[in-house]
């Protein structure tokens, strides 16, 4: 017999309005799974308290016929976002012991909808990562196994937590963010449904910084209907945060038509990477005949700059990380290591609250900051990042959506890259879309050759999130996608 876990978002959502059991069952069924699974090191902080306090007063509510959207849905919430009263820490050591007395824009609009919250999320050390072997607390490991293996397997990154926990059943949906692809990689890794917003859809007050041009909040769930439900919670304007945009906010759920005859999709030649796995152009070409089948109309197209973009996006990234990360000195909050005056206590405290990736990030972003190379790395990067831009403003105008391989490869071994270069290059197919500020969305679409899941990529004009749920419907329904990971953890 199924258990409450493994229903979705839709599915919870109509079990509780038909009273079929309620927000206290389905919170305790979370709780029960979440404590099955700790190998998988998905949580940093279990928070069964709160949830159970949480689902009955969304009891209480549904009794009295005030429901919200999001009412008695158990969510899990990546540790980048601040919980007031729930310890945050970035997965990073310098923030150790640090309980925000605030909460984020995004988590208090779905408690406000009604939402339960089943505790945080690791991830890579503040979102610097692409396999979530960088967080202070240890792996996440990835439910999915290669076939006839039991070697570990990475859940992708930096929302490697997000999109183990929802593979697993261990929650139906989950926050994430994505900086430059760390909600659409992980969820290809982990056969789940992962959307990046448009830049601003979602607010970033009260997240945790990393390049704050590129950052954006977005759902990890099993559905692309699930996405649809999640995000309309989460966005909004928010007038906290400067570069959050006050728009209208579609029903993205209504978007799921099932209709996308006559659309143009485009195939950009510069995703046909020298050295791509065969399994991958395989993978793409069928997402290409589904959607023709379905009655698009493809359209070879070109992104000429795409080639810049992975090395412009390490010098945008890492300088802003650098300025933002300045603000963790062990003065005001989380780890202090005690030093003979102001200087020496910031040194100490630093060297022994950062990770190895986050201080290769700092240093390099400090140096493309510095005064003899601005114009020379940094300067030069924003160029690029206005000329990638301009190749899909360009191509917007005679298609409605892209489709790409969200990654290179499938998911790999824990500690099978150690060269930070070929880490860098599992973001190679994403990154564009945070250097434009454009919404993207991953669906899972098959299984590698080693029985682990890969995903294809829609990419969507500014604020068009509705023609990506709309193509991504039709796309997994096509797909077929209902493999699940064993649960050999439990």
């Amino acid at each position: 017999m199924s258990k409450l876990s493994d229903l979705t978002i839709a599915g919870m959502r109509d079990g509780l309005a038909g009273k079929s059991f309620s927000a206290t069952e389905l919170a305790e069924s979370s709780i029960t799974a979440i404590e099955a699974a700790r190998d998988l090191n998905a949580f940093v902080t279990e928070a069964p308290e709160k949830a159970l306090e949480m689902a009955r007063t969304s009891d209480a509510r549904i009794a009295k016929g005030e429901a919200g959207p999001l009412e008695g849905i158990p969510l899990g919430i990546k540790d980048l976002y601040c919980t007031e009263g729930t310890l945050t820490t970035a997965s990073s050591h310098i923030l150790d012991g640090f309980v925000p007395g605030y909460e984020s824009t995004v988590t208090a609009n779905l408690w406000g909808d009604g939402a339960v919250m089943l505790g945080k999320l690791a991830c890579d050390e503040f979102a610097m990562g692409s396999s979530n072997e960088t967080s202070y607390y240890g792996n996440v490991i990835n439910p999915w196994r290669n076939r006839g293996s039991n070697k570990p397997l990475v859940p992708g990154g930096s929302s490697g937590g997000s999109s183990a926990a929802v593979a697993a059943r261990l929650c139906p949906g989950a926050t994430a963010t994505d900086t430059g692809g760390s909600i659409r990689q992980p969820a290809a890794f982990t056969g789940t449904v992962g959307i990046k917003p448009t830049y601003g859809r979602c607010s970033r007050w009260g997240i945790a910084a990393f390049a704050s041009s590129l950052d954006q909040a977005g759902p990890i769930t099993r559905t692309v209907r699930d996405a649809a439900i999640m995000l309309r919670s989460m966005a909004g304007h928010d007038p906290k945060d400067s570069t959050s945009v006050d728009i209208a906010l579609p029903d993205f759920e209504a978007a799921l038509t099932g209709d996308i005859r006559g659309m143009k999709i485009g195939i950009p030649k510069e995703y046909r990477m020298d050295g791509m796995k065969a399994e991958i152009e395989t993978l793409w070409t069928q997402g290409i005949g589904w959607l023709k089948d379905a009655g698009a109309e493809i359209i070879d197209i070109s992104l000429p700059h795409t080639k810049y973009a992975l090395p412009a996006y390490y010098i945008v990234a890492n300088a802003e990380a650098s300025s933002n990360l300045a603000r963790y000195d062990g003065v005001k909050y989380g780890l202090r290591e005690q030093g003979v005056d102001i200087t020496e206590l910031y040194e100490k405290t630093r060297a022994a609250g950062f990770g190895a990736e986050v201080k290769r990030r700092i240093l390099m972003g400090t140096y493309v900051l510095s005064a003899g190379y601005y114009d020379a790395y940094y300067l030069r990067a924003q160029k690029v990042r206005t000329l990638i831009k301009r190749d899909f403003e360009q191509v917007f105008e005679t298609i409605d959506t892209i489709l790409t391989p969200s990654t290179p490869t499938a998911a790999f071994a824990a500690g099978e890259k150690t060269d930070p270069i070929d880490m860098y290059l599992n973001d190679i197919f994403t990154v564009t879309v945070n250097m434009s500020g454009l919404p993207a969305i991953s669906i899972p679409a098959g299984l590698s050759s080693e029985g682990t899941p890969l995903g294809l990529q829609l990419i969507g004009k500014a604020f068009d999130e509705e023609t990506l749920f709309r193509v991504g419907g039709v796309l997994e329904e096509a797909a077929g996608f209902d493999a699940a990971p064993e649960n050999w953890w439990a």
